[in-house]
């Protein structure tokens, strides 16, 4: 081994250490504290975790993890309430018949049953439906998933099909529960009682105090109708509410996604790219992934003189700016595994990653790194780091986070006058307003060409699989759900018309024409959908705010303040009136029938 050694080379010794406990990110953290405090100052090189490699394989599928979680919280949150409003009003509305079976010896635990079964057997035909409708929906889903990940053959597991039915069972139950409880513990002579006269005076002040408004009669007979049943209008109200909760939510991961695939690779930014050619100058793939090929069938381009470049670029009309960039393979001190180093020349403001904290590099002695560079090596902004490039070692601060998606080895980011022996093999040039870039591209190559080089236009990116499949999941799920939200009310709306048939046959026979029917019951549920509406917005943003970072954490990466903000003021208003959308679609069809029901049939059926 001695005799292999040179003077840029020396023999060195490692002592290679492994923990115990290892289990948890902060165990292995607390173990590597310890072990650096017991060894000689600068002389753990670095270290590497079991849990790194795992957050690798799992980082494509991890940020969809956190959003399902919300949407699949919604719907069920969503279900329990709509099967509490539905069994809630069977009870309400057959008060006398359980009065009746309770009379010819029924028990309250039979009567709960009765109310809990009532409930079970629609539950069960549909949750056959969804379960058959889910794997069919799951078929084009797993199938991207297939071709983003290249992986085999994709379908759902056997045991999804029996644990969901089996647990949508059991919420439907435990939602029947309660207002069956309620039918149980009612007396005997109340029920028939009740069942037989209704109780009257119910949100009375309700229409005192509406009747003042200078609305329409009908309008405000309305607006003060969902005071008489308070329980089934909560349960209207957090329907609409959920369903405004989703739609905020879903806009706002949608704005976030577009973000994310605008920001996440600045390179495609770039107009042109000119290609130095330089063949084993420098290591790494090229900028972005992209494949290098020439703009034209021909010879590959050789080494070319990065000075003749860039004066080839100045010279051109039309040229905006421009960046010379180069990658290198790094070692770096606290980092075991060798990291790629993206080193700029010139003008690299175009070129800057989205920071989330500190600035991008503005000059020499900068470093800039991705979240799980300071996670891995546990620095922070502020740190000074050595950075070592063919045999060229550079203590270089860190001053900026930057939000780097790439799934691949760590990537750095320095000027590349820190390493004077290296030299750009790449240039991303930016055209002036008015100039087409393959025009631009094709006047630069004949003077490119000749010097070794070579140039080619790049084409707008079509976003990443990932992003698309997350937003059409996205969109899947919200549509679901506010379907969901609209037959709650539309529930709701046909138990509280049904139960108002005779007032409505009054009113009509008293002059109320079909329009102004139309105008009542919808007046019904605008009260509702507005404050659903106003509570829902609020909270779906705040869904948000909390979601996006659970993702970002999955993704090993923290987020910059503008995948964050998305929502503008126009869209929170439009989605506070999200409600009263909900809410109309949900009563246009009881709203139809009442208008259509004719004067005499509605005053004899009571």
């Amino acid at each position: 081994m001695r005799a292999l050694a040179s003077k840029n080379s020396p023999v060195t010794g490692q002592m290679l250490y492994r923990f115990d406990s290892a289990g948890t990110k902060e165990e292995i953290a607390a173990q590597r504290k310890k072990l650096a405090a017991a060894v000689p100052s600068a002389a753990l090189l670095g270290s590497e975790s079991w849990l790194d490699t795992k957050r690798a394989a799992d980082q494509g599928a991890a940020p969809t993890i956190p959003f399902l979680i919300a949407f699949g919280v919604l719907g069920i949150v969503m279900s329990v309430i709509i099967i509490g409003s539905v069994i809630s009003g069977a009870v309400g509305t057959g008060l006398r018949r359980i009065g009746v079976l309770k009379a010819i010896g029924f028990t309250p635990a039979e009567v709960v049953r009765a109310y809990v079964a009532q409930a079970l057997v629609p539950a069960g035909a549909g949750i056959a439906l969804g379960v058959g409708l889910g794997n069919v929906l799951a078929v084009p889903l797993l199938e991207d998933t297939e071709s983003v990940y290249g992986t085999a053959s994709l379908t759902v597991a056997w045991w999804v099909d029996l644990v969901v039915p089996a647990a949508a069972l059991l919420v439907v139950a435990l939602a029947a529960l309660v207002p069956a409880l309620r039918a149980g513990r009612l007396r005997t002579v109340e029920a028939i009682a009740v069942g037989r006269a209704p109780r009257t005076g119910r949100g009375r002040w309700a229409h005192r105090a509406v009747g003042r408004l200078p609305l329409p009669r009908a309008v405000t007979y309305g607006l003060a109708s969902p005071f008489a049943h308070p329980v089934r209008t909560l349960a209207m109200l957090l329907a609409v509410a959920f369903g405004t909760i989703a739609a905020t939510f879903a806009l706002g991961l949608t704005g976030s996604l577009n973000v994310v695939g605008e920001i996440q690779d600045p390179e495609e930014h770039a107009a042109v790219t000119v290609l130095g050619g330089v063949p084993g100058a420098n290591a790494g793939p090229s900028p972005a992934g992209r494949s290098r090929q020439p703009q034209q069938t021909g010879q590959k381009p050789v080494g070319a003189d990065p000075a003749k470049m860039r004066a080839a670029i100045d010279a051109q009309p039309g040229t905006s700016s421009y960046y010379g960039k180069t990658l290198e393979d790094a070692t770096v001190a606290g980092v075991s595994v060798p990291v790629r180093a993206a080193l700029y020349q010139g003008d690299a403001g175009s070129g800057a990653y989205a920071m989330i904290s500190g600035h991008w590099i503005t000059g020499r002695g900068q470093l800039v790194v991705p979240s799980r560079f300071l996670e891995r090596t546990g620095t922070e902004i502020g740190d000074t780091v050595r950075v070592t490039l063919r045999q060229h070692t550079a203590s270089l601060r860190i001053v900026g986070e930057a939000f780097d998606t790439s799934d691949e080895q760590l990537e750095i980011h320095a000027d590349l006058a820190d390493f004077p022996a290296l030299r750009p093999d790449v240039f991303l040039v930016d055209v002036k307003p008015g100039v087409l870039p393959a025009e631009y591209a094709e006047k630069l190559a004949a003077v490119v060409r000749p010097l070794g080089g070579e140039v080619m236009a790049n084409s707008s990116s079509e976003g990443e699989n990932t992003i698309l499949i997350l937003e059409a999941m996205a969109v899947l799920l919200t549509l679901m759900l506010v379907s969901v939200a609209g037959l709650g009310v539309l529930n709701s709306v046909v138990l509280d018309t049904r139960e108002r048939v005779h007032d409505l046959g009054v009113c009509k026979a008293i002059g109320m024409t079909p329009r102004q029917t139309v105008s009542l019951v919808l007046a019904s549920v605008a009260g509702i959908g507005v404050v659903g509406g106003l509570l829902g917005a609020p909270a779906g943003i705040a869904l948000h705010g909390y979601v996006l970072p659970v993702m970002g954490h999955a993704s090993d990466t923290e987020l910059p303040p503008s995948v964050l903000q998305v929502y503008d003021t126009p869209e929170l208003v439009l989605l506070c009136l999200a409600g009263i959308v909900i809410a109309v679609l949900g009563a246009l069809l009881p709203a139809g029938w009442a208008a259509r029901a004719r004067t005499a049939t509605a005053l004899r059926t009571e």
